[in-house]
């Protein structure tokens, strides 16, 4: 224990010294006060996926219906939560939306970063969607980006809670809660064999979420043409990641959308379609959400 406490002490030294003092608002919020707790959960997703595989390689897959119904509307709510609460809290502080500095709302920038601290634990309940694919043997969709994004995107939040909690970074996660409540109404609608027929809005839906991460950027860099105090590394971090999720989505966009398939794929399911929820999608990987293939149930 004691070893575990002093290597807790130094990891913590070490991102301080990185990233400077944290803001003091925030301290002793859960999972906050120490990095070791966010690491170890991302390496037992990791670990889970790999040995999950391993466990699942000769047995039959999950049934989860029921499941995927129950998350799904979770999900759902807890966006529609943090979407109502962000508007009404950055209306209440009187939020600049070209750029908002972390310390002039008074009251209003600790009900932002309350909001802000359920929006990065909920990135840990997301890894639920790839449980969901490991136990449902759709190893074949577990790619890189769909890894890569849900296991950074726990970990940059992390520092945004710690660093700068409310201000400008209001913008993306108000934005990101929009698009999860439509997409997990989708998700859970999809399960219903008698509601797909009437869920034809899977291509607008996926425009939607390129336009997030374009408006994302635009918001993040034009506190950065017209500065307001908000930290310019954090700005150009921020930036830089969507801009990979933007490159990501726009290539799944034009393999989905824009490439005639061949005769021999008409019937079948493209080996670039991810699948979240057990649903096909590759993009969500990337963006916290899309839309399935109806034959995917």
């Amino acid at each position: 224990m004691e070893h575990l406490k002093a290597f807790d002490q130094e990891v913590n030294a070490f991102v301080d010294y990185m990233f400077g003092p944290r803001d003091t608002r925030v301290r002793g919020w859960f999972l906050l006060d120490s990095y070791l707790p966010t690491f170890f959960l991302t390496g037992a997703y990791l670990l889970f996926i790999w040995l999950g595989n391993k466990f699942m390689k000769d047995r039959p897959p999950f049934c989860l219906r029921v499941h995927l119904i129950v998350y799904n509307l979770g999900i759902t709510l807890l966006s529609l939560y943090m979407l109502i609460e962000l508007i009404l809290a950055t209306w209440e502080g009187g939020y600049n939306l070209q750029c908002q500095n972390l310390h002039s709302a008074g009251d209003a920038d600790i009900r932002v970063a309350k909001v802000l601290w359920w929006y990065y634990f909920s990135k840990v309940i997301e890894f639920m969607d790839t449980i969901f694919f490991v136990l449902r043997k759709k190893t074949s969709q577990i790619t890189f980006l769909h890894v890569y994004h849900h296991a950074t995107m726990f970990n940059i939040w992390w520092c945004v809670l710690n660093w700068i909690p409310c201000g400008q970074s209001f913008f993306g996660p108000t934005l990101n809660s929009f698009i999860h409540v439509l997409m997990y109404s989708y998700y859970g609608l999809s399960v219903i064999p008698s509601m797909r027929k009437y869920l034809w809005w899977k291509k607008y839906l996926t425009q939607a979420q390129l336009i997030q991460f374009l408006l994302t950027i635009v918001h993040t860099l034009s506190a950065a043409v017209k500065p307001c105090g908000f930290p310019f590394g954090c700005l150009m971090f921020q930036s830089s990641y969507m801009a990979t999720l933007v490159i990501l989505f726009i290539n799944f966009y034009v393999k989905t959308y824009r490439k005639t398939p061949s005769r021999t794929a008409v019937n079948e399911t493209p080996v670039t379609t991810e699948i979240k929820n057990g649903f096909h999608k590759d993009y969500f990987a990337a963006a916290n959400g899309s839309l399935h293939n109806k034959k995917a149930q």
